[in-house]
């Protein structure tokens, strides 16, 4: 296997890339490269080596179907071709991977566009974790002119938050910066809740970094709307049989490193959010009640199904 392949994997499953979009992005940019610097002498070959570079990715974090749906689509895409020339099959790898790339930034800018019309001058918004999706929206928002604040979280054991933070001030929004567990004290002074999502089932419901079902809740005991920000491609085609998404533990060290002898400490990185609990699904063809994702990606990526 290429060593660009590898070193992204590595890359992602030490979480020097992070997010979900950002994750599916590095896949398919290691595995355009791999395409074009491939040794195979033929199609079975090619594919062979696709899937085995799908294999890799597949161990590097569970909960990341963007990434799994993105391979996918590239080698569903390669299958159907009725060439066997590895030179031709390596541009078709190529081609649909700019494509998808492409066509995964023209949503984030739909996203944005649709997202900003939620958020009203001079209104007070919460976030947890750092969704680059989410940023965009507040981005786009505040480029439109309005004015608005961001209460945002910490997001341990990573601090993921810090990252959402730094962004927002650089854009020139008026930023606070709390504890996870302030979430409660401040969510009756927040008008929306914007979260991103890093899996999406069959049913609606939402896994998304670990504390997110907390503030869903803590946001309709307050009645403030929750939305979540999220691409249709996150959604995990698995959960339609009946499978649940994998929830991904990371280690205890992020947690505390030095934790005292025969104490046990578990670390999940992701919850799931149930539909009920999610005001909509904010996503490229627009806000959608989260029941309906089965019935909203079928025309729009029938290859997923």
């Amino acid at each position: 296997m290429s060593d660009i392949i590898q070193s992204t994997a590595e890359k992602i499953k030490k979480l020097q890339v992070q997010g979900a979009r950002n994750v599916a992005i590095a896949a398919v940019k290691a595995i355009q490269t791999q395409a074009q610097q491939t040794k195979t002498n033929s199609k079975k070959q090619f594919l062979a080596e696709l899937k085995q570079a799908q294999k890799i990715f597949a161990t590097t974090r569970e909960t990341e179907p963007l990434m799994r749906n993105a391979i996918r689509y590239l080698i569903t895409q390669t299958e159907d071709v009725a060439t066997e020339k590895v030179s031709e099959l390596s541009q078709i790898v190529n081609v649909k991977a700019t494509q998808f790339l492409r066509d995964l930034e023209e949503s984030k800018e739909i996203i944005a566009e649709i997202g900003a019309r939620r958020i009203q001058n001079n209104s007070v918004v919460f976030t947890h974790c750092h969704s680059s999706t989410v940023n965009h929206l507040f981005a786009k928002a505040k480029a439109d002119g309005k004015n608005f604040k961001v209460i945002c979280t910490e997001t341990r054991p990573a601090f993921q938050g810090r990252i959402t933070a730094k962004k927002l001030v650089d854009l020139g929004i008026e930023t606070t910066f709390i504890v996870d567990s302030a979430a409660r004290t401040f969510m009756n002074k927040v008008d929306a809740v914007f979260v991103g999502a890093d899996a999406i089932t069959s049913e609606g419901n939402v896994v998304n970094k670990i504390g997110t079902s907390s503030i869903a809740v803590l946001a309709m005991e307050a009645r403030t709307p929750l939305y979540v920000v999220t691409e249709l491609l996150k959604f995990n085609p698995e959960t339609l049989s009946g499978e649940c998404e994998k929830i991904e533990h990371r280690g205890i060290g992020e947690v505390w490193s030095e934790a005292p002898d025969g104490l046990k400490i578990c670390n999940p990185a992701f919850d799931v959010t149930p539909n009920r609990y999610i005001h909509g699904l904010i996503c490229e063809e627009g806000i959608i009640a989260p029941q309906t994702i089965v019935q909203v990606i079928k025309p729009k990526y029938p290859w997923i199904l």
